[in-house]
């Protein structure tokens, strides 16, 4: 089933100005608001993350054991009608798959969460091409052209990833593997790194085991960026704007990805991230405990800006 990634994340917040106010800063685009309604927030290839009332009657219901802020619906973009068609025969086997007035085709998955299937809103865009200059290999950059640049707009490119707390594991992955997404890496009695068969990138779905009555709903979301040092300039500038860093900045080693991780007002952490693995068919999957080795390549802090002589 040709589905290609994520293209909308839709939130019940309880701070709908807050919510507004980071998503601009975090670099995202505004489609559309409404403070009586809610709004939509686009990276530049037209994925996109939208903010309702979390009271918003029209919302699918929280996942299990969840209270709000909190992720409400996660809509994959597809290929065509055919694909659409294809998802909708295999979920109308045991649950409910109906089109909504949208267009958009929804059903629950087995760990509790609603989900929706659409073609795909995903677009061409035009972005700086990012060059980088290494020894021993051709110049990545023009002579002249000088990458660090204080003032630099940096842009959300598309909807990368998100990560579920999930009741049982095993279940949900064998749900997504229904629908054709393919397990890339695992951490081992955690959980599965998962792509959906129209992508190449390493995980466009991660699931963690439930453990206890914390752990639920949406663990993190997050957007690539166009490179480590994008990351690194724009989650120096979110904390510069007040907002507070989790977990960042560092390296994973499943998927590769540079990330920063910040918390937020939508009952999960989001990300900003760059560079990470692709995999096709040939790929062997990895296992491995979690913990900290694995979990990161490096992992550093942020600190005040500092000079020689001061």
């Amino acid at each position: 089933m040709n589905i290609v990634g994520l293209d909308t994340l839709v939130f019940g917040v309880d701070d709908m100005p807050g919510s507004r106010q980071y998503l601009l800063d975090y670099g995202l685009d505004e489609v559309r608001f409404d403070p009586a309604v809610g709004g939509s927030y686009a990276a530049l290839d037209g994925t996109c993350i939208t903010i309702r009332h979390a009271a918003d009657p029209s919302l699918p219901p929280l996942p299990p054991g969840a209270h709000s802020p909190c992720l409400r619906e996660t809509i994959y973009g597809v290929a065509d009608e055919a694909t659409l068609a294809a998802i909708q025969a295999e979920l109308a086997k045991d649950r409910p798959a109906e089109r909504g007035a949208d267009g958009v085709l929804r059903a629950m998955d087995d760990g509790g969460f609603a989900i929706g299937f659409q073609t795909t809103i995903r677009k061409p865009y035009t972005a700086r091409f990012l060059g980088f200059n290494v020894p021993g290999q051709p110049p990545g950059r023009a002579p002249n052209d000088c990458a660090a640049n204080p003032d630099e707009v940096i842009k959300p490119r598309t909807l990368s990833h998100l990560v579920y707390f999930v009741p049982d594991v095993a279940k949900a992955e064998a749900f997504y593997a229904r629908l054709g997404f393919i397990t890339t890496d695992r951490f081992n009695h955690l959980g599965p790194f998962m792509r959906p068969a129209g992508t190449q990138d390493h995980h466009t779905l991660f699931m963690i085991q439930r453990f206890n009555d914390h752990m639920v709903g949406c663990n993190h979301f997050t957007f690539h960026l166009g490179s480590a040092s994008e990351v690194l300039q724009h989650g120096w500038e979110f904390v510069r704007k007040g907002y507070k860093s989790f977990w960042g900045p560092g390296r994973h080693i499943l998927g590769s990805n540079y990330f920063w991780y910040f918390n937020s007002p939508f009952g999960a952490v989001m990300e900003v991230d760059a560079d990470m693995d692709i995999h096709d068919d040939s790929w062997v999957p990895r296992a491995c405990d979690p913990g900290k080795d694995n979990s990161q390549i490096f992992l550093f802090n942020a600190a005040p800006k500092w000079a020689p002589g001061e």
